[in-house]
């Protein structure tokens, strides 16, 4: 350990020196506030951070508030911090902590118990920040890993460094001079990692999402908190667009990222928020932060492939995945999962842009394809023609078994007034009608095999703890 210590030390500042002393910013979550500036001479981990010196840390902690705390404290203190999110099933930690080299974790009093979690050093992290008489550790150059999702095993771990998760906050952008920011994302994955860090470094207060947490009681409480700046995926601005309570907030601020922006939820966006600056960011865990795109327009323009733009280069490969080389990109993968490059430097995404006219789309997934009889369809491309129909708030399209084609395309649909299920029959024939008027709308727009072969109304659409639309194919 002590090896590893020398060999990391560094003169960068931390983040914990990155706080000013008077900084007025808080953390809230449905049932504390602190002031993290207290822990420039405080600490919330029981006055014991000096033995997580030179440690490969394990965050564990079942609430993001102690979680915001004890990253500030562990940065330039702990050797490498992986970051644990509350939705990684147990079978995986022990795999995960010896990939990792953990050899300490930091718990708070929610965590729940795991032989896998009795490692050599275990801290307590505690919502109250205390008074810290003793002299901070030596400072190190941390490393930073974060869980991949959306694999069905073992998920990877990635390693990003300090300045790389924050290069993106250094470029101008409309989501400067915030006051207090909210996510719909959990800190504990990149998204909401990002906002976290946006919040911390430009002062501000940072309102926690909790999960569980009932839309309408979030949105009241960030309403009083005074939320100006805020973020979160299409899927959780889709169900809070649905929500009365949204008029509650009028954020200076709005941010979408994590899946397709599509046009219509960003007309929605604007609709609900006129004076509001609306952007959409494309990033991923293993990325970066790639851009963001400010002109309330779905997909982004043709000129940001092939240039370089705030240190960001982006190709589109042959298979028609978007590449991106940055020095906001992950590292490596931790534990040999493999090469995170290709052999020009590129990071393939893994997310399919189509180009129309002066305009890139993103139209899904390598992954995500359904195969209708050798013919291709993305899911996504077809949700975002339904979610352009007047009548509808979101959708998910889905592949349903075929003894023809193997599979064909069906539609789960949200629509906006959420009734689906009426009695009598001209309910019935109201319901039918609708159906083939939104099939119709899909006619217009799409070849024949992606049209679905069947709509159906339901009250609301599964999102992963991701804030991304459960999706049980590819």
């Amino acid at each position: 350990m002590n090896k590893s210590m020398k060999l990391a030390c560094t003169d960068a500042p931390a983040l914990r020196d990155r706080i000013a002393a008077d900084a007025a910013g808080c953390f809230f979550d449905r049932a504390a506030t602190a002031r993290y500036g207290d822990l420039i001479g405080g600490t919330s981990l029981g006055g014991r951070r000096g033995g997580l010196a030179g440690r490969s840390v394990l965050l564990a902690t079942a609430s993001q508030f102690t979680a915001a705390q004890a990253l500030i404290e562990l940065d330039g203190t702990a050797r490498r911090i992986v970051i644990l999110p509350p939705d990684v099933p147990s079978e995986h930690l022990a795999p995960l902590i010896a990939a990792a080299e953990i050899d300490a974790v930091v718990t708070d009093a929610d965590t729940p118990h795991h032989a896998a979690l009795e490692l050599p050093v275990r801290v307590f992290c505690a919502p109250a920040i205390v008074p810290e008489p003793a002299a901070p550790p030596p400072r190190l150059r941390t490393e930073w890993v974060m869980l991949t999702s959306g694999t069905t095993g073992v998920p990877k771990m990635v390693m990003h460094d300090f300045a790389g998760l924050t290069a993106a906050i250094a470029a101008a952008s409309p989501a400067d001079g915030a006051a207090v920011w909210g996510t719909f994302y959990d800190i504990r994955r990149y998204g909401g990692l990002q906002i976290y860090l946006r919040a911390v470094l430009g002062g501000a207060s940072l309102v926690l999402s909790s999960a569980g947490e009932p839309v309408a009681e979030h949105l009241a409480r960030l309403a009083r908190h005074g939320v100006t700046h805020l973020s979160g995926t299409p899927s959780h601005w889709r169900r809070a667009l649905m929500n009365p309570a949204i008029g509650l907030i009028a954020p200076r601020y709005v941010r979408l990222s994590g899946e397709i922006a599509d046009q219509a939820v960003l007309d929605g966006l604007r609709a609900a928020f006129p004076d509001a600056a609306i952007g959409h960011a494309y990033a991923s865990t293993e990325a970066g932060v790639a851009f963001d795109v400010n002109d309330g327009l779905a997909g982004f323009p043709v000129d940001y492939i092939g240039a370089v733009r705030n240190g960001v280069a982006m190709k589109v490969a042959p298979d028609g995945s978007l590449r991106i080389r940055s020095p906001r990109t992950a590292s490596r993968y931790v534990g040999g999962e493999g090469n995170l490059f290709d052999a020009d430097g590129f990071v393939d995404t893994g997310d399919i842009v189509e180009r129309r006219g002066e305009r890139y789309y993103f139209i899904g997934r390598k992954g995500g394809i359904i195969n209708i009889g050798g013919l291709k369809v993305h899911p996504e491309e077809v949700e975002a023609v339904i979610n352009r129909h007047p009548r509808v708030r979101m959708s998910l399209v889905r592949p349903k078994q075929s003894p023809i084609t193997g599979s064909i395309v069906v539609a789960d649909v949200v629509l906006e007034d959420m009734v689906v299920e009426s009695e009598g029959n001209e309910a019935k024939e109201q319901q039918v009608a609708l159906k083939d008027d939104i099939l119709e709308f899909c006619r217009q727009a799409l070849p024949r095999h992606k049209v679905p072969a069947a709509i159906s109304f339901v009250p609301n659409l599964a999102v992963a703890a991701t804030g991304k639309l459960t999706r049980r194919h590819g």
